[in-house]
């Protein structure tokens, strides 16, 4: 290794590396506990505030103890890049100190903002070194400048009674920290030679580790349960969806349901299901997660109290409304119902300010369009019904609004064209296959999916 010229005896240097050595030490076991809480954040594959400020501190102050070094002195030439250097890890080690204290909720409203001036302060600093070199006058305003803020969270900490246990241990920490670091400006402004501040780092580390870590692992264990949770609840909401369509002579429905998140908004329901007729319904509740979700369970049970309509959509769709109005906490829902009779060959539907259903016969797909309110915003609606004929090999398709909207990486939409190009070319598939084809298509469409997605296909063959 280059060791510059110097005219200090071996035994001089080795005295100063042996006053360097604790401090060196001190520095090496900041780093390495900022480098390894730096990586176990990378390896948790998300921000955690604590932290990130946390491991910048240690590491700041590990590199300022190596910077400011004797030894250094002797290995590295002066220069003014080293000097500046040295004064600017002065200014910079205070910010994420702050940013730590203000995370972890140690600072009233009033201190913040005095802390965000604060961190202003060592910023303009350090950018002033940098451009126009160290100043005596600059590290005297470091010096008032930090002791004023330690002064002002020791006196907050003193005067909060109801003080939890992280608080506690902070200010444990902090009252080390700050006594050893007044001590060490005191000694010096006497003449004496004392650096003791590093030793109350350690404690003041330790305490701060221990928050962060603690914080860190409560957090963990509450997103656990959250998780379990949600998963509970998502086992619930699918009870709530109808089993397979039954066996039928003439129908044959198969629908497929794929969540954003954990639980949804959208609903699908078999409201008549015999060999005879068929009533389908499909539903989107605005929002997503578990508000549209608990949404959704009142949507099944206003379903269900209209059976007794289920042969006139329009009436259906009417009750479920009186059923929903009021309760749903101003989220508002979309809703399609098709009943299907084989016996008459025809079918009658009725929609909520739903997307079009969709009718692919002899190849070409018509639009079937008769929409009426969103459900749960106004009392009394009144909804219309539109009548067509069935013809064996018809194909309906009833979908929430997810497929139409989602989105490329380009932004465009899916859209309804597409949308009526993929039921021709999945004509001739099951209606499971047809629906899983379909859905699929959307998800090559749209990888990032951002909403929910649910299709039903019916197929009509007369027996």
């Amino acid at each position: 290794m280059y060791v510059p010229e110097t005219n200090l005896s071996a035994s001089q240097i080795l005295s100063v590396f042996h006053h360097d050595e604790p401090f060196l030490f001190l520095g090496s076991a900041f780093t390495t506990v900022a480098l390894v809480t730096a990586a176990f954040c990378l390896l948790r594959r998300k921000f955690d505030a604590l932290l990130v400020y946390f491991a910048l501190f240690a590491f700041l102050y590990g590199q300022r103890l190596w910077i400011q070094s004797g030894l250094l002195d002797i290995l590295i030439p002066q220069s003014m890049f080293f000097d500046k250097l040295r004064s600017v890890s002065d200014y910079l080690v205070p910010i994420p100190a702050f940013l730590f204290f203000s995370t972890v909720g140690f600072i009233n409203r009033r201190i913040k903002v005095a802390g965000y001036t604060l961190t202003l302060i060592m910023a303009g600093l350090a950018i002033a070194t940098v451009v126009f070199g160290p100043s005596h006058s600059y590290h005297m305003i470091n010096n008032v400048v930090v002791i004023v803020a330690l002064v002002g969270m020791i006196a907050q900490s003193i005067r909060n009674p109801t003080a939890d246990r992280d608080f506690v241990v902070i200010r444990a920490g902090l009252f080390v920290f700050v006594a050893l670091a007044l001590w060490d400006n005191v000694a010096g402004a006497f003449g004496l030679r004392s650096k003791i501040e590093p030793y109350g780092f350690v404690v003041l580390l330790g305490a701060l580790g221990y928050v962060a870590a603690r914080r860190t692992l409560q957090r963990d264990q509450q997103l656990n349960q959250i998780q379990k949770e949600l998963e509970v609840a998502q086992r619930i909401q699918l009870s709530i969806l109808p089993a397979d369509f039954p066996n039928s002579a003439n129908f044959r429905v198969a629908a497929r349901y794929l969540p954003m998140s954990a639980v949804a908004g959208d609903f699908y329901d078999f409201i008549v299901a015999d060999e005879k007729q068929a009533g389908l319904l499909i539903a989107d509740v605005s929002g997503h997660g578990v508000p549209a979700a608990l949404i959704a369970s009142m949507v099944k049970l206003a379903a269900t109290a209209q059976r007794a309509h289920a042969s006139d959509p329009a009436g259906f769709l009417a009750g479920m409304n009186a059923v929903l109005f009021g309760n749903t906490q101003q989220q508002f829902v979309t809703a399609a119902y098709v009943y299907l009779d084989s016996e008459t060959r025809e079918l009658r539907y009725s929609a909520a300010g739903h997307p079009a259903m969709l009718l692919l016969r002899a190849g070409q797909v018509t639009e079937i369009v008769e929409n009426g309110l969103i459900l749960a915003a106004f009392d009394p609606v009144t909804y219309c019904n539109v009548t067509h004929r069935l013809e064996p090999g018809d194909r309906l398709l009833l979908y929430t609004d997810g497929i139409l909207e989602a989105t490329d990486a380009k932004g465009d939409f899916f859209g309804s064209a597409a949308l009526c190009a993929l039921v021709q070319q999945t004509g001739k598939l099951s209606p499971a296959d047809a629906a899983e084809r379909i859905v699929s298509v959307v998800r090559q469409w749209s990888p990032s999916q951002e909403d929910d997605l649910t299709v039903m296909v019916c197929d009509y063959a007369s027996d």
